[in-house]
């Protein structure tokens, strides 16, 4: 169903939202629950050297491709709101794991990196406590190389809530514009 064949979400009936509000739900969950599986599953062996900056490099295009395609499924929705709840689901994650997985490499390349060992558990806990700005204090940066790394994350940390929030939200109110004034979605 294109966006123009779709009712409006007030227009749809308290089953069908309650309906597509449980979709929504479910598919934000189960996108979570995968990255979460992906991570711990994922074999984060590999040494710190050269060769490991292209992944570094691949893994921020494919997180600043994520947040195109999201933004581009939030205009083109027929459900622009629900859509960029799902687009969430997917981008903060997808950007807290990828830093999660860096600082489990780096102490496991080079120990003493931080303050204390870091299971995948832990770098993903200290990830999160930056990304939120709660800095405990249990875990902290030791080296030049973690400390470069984790000011990079408190950087793009702000610049995902910032710009990619704001990405987000116009989209969705690009679409809802777009719909109510009745201009058909332009070609890719």
């Amino acid at each position: 169903m294109g966006i123009d064949a779709a009712p409006h979400y007030r227009e749809l009936e308290p089953r069908q939202r309650r309906r597509l509000l449980l979709l929504t739900s479910m598919r934000a969950t189960v996108t979570v629950i995968v990255l979460l599986v992906l991570y711990y599953a994922l074999p984060l062996d590999r040494p710190l050297d050269r060769t490991t900056v292209p992944w570094f490099v691949a893994g921020f295009l494919a997180f600043a491709a994520t947040v195109t395609w999201q933004v581009y499924a939030i205009i083109r929705s027929p459900y622009p709101r629900l859509r960029a709840i799902e687009a969430f689901t997917v981008v903060v994650p997808v950007f807290l794991l990828m830093f999660a997985s860096t600082y489990y490499l780096m102490e496991t390349d080079r120990p003493g990196s931080f303050t204390m060992p870091l299971t995948r558990t832990d770098a993903l806990y200290f990830t999160v406590t930056v990304f939120a700005t709660v800095g405990f204090g249990d875990i902290t940066a030791t080296t030049t190389h973690s400390r470069i790394l984790v000011t990079l994350q408190m950087v793009a940390g702000l610049a995902l809530v910032g710009v990619v929030a704001k990405l987000i939200v116009s989209a969705v109110q690009l679409n809802i514009t777009r719909v109510t004034s009745g201009t058909p979605p332009e070609k890719p």
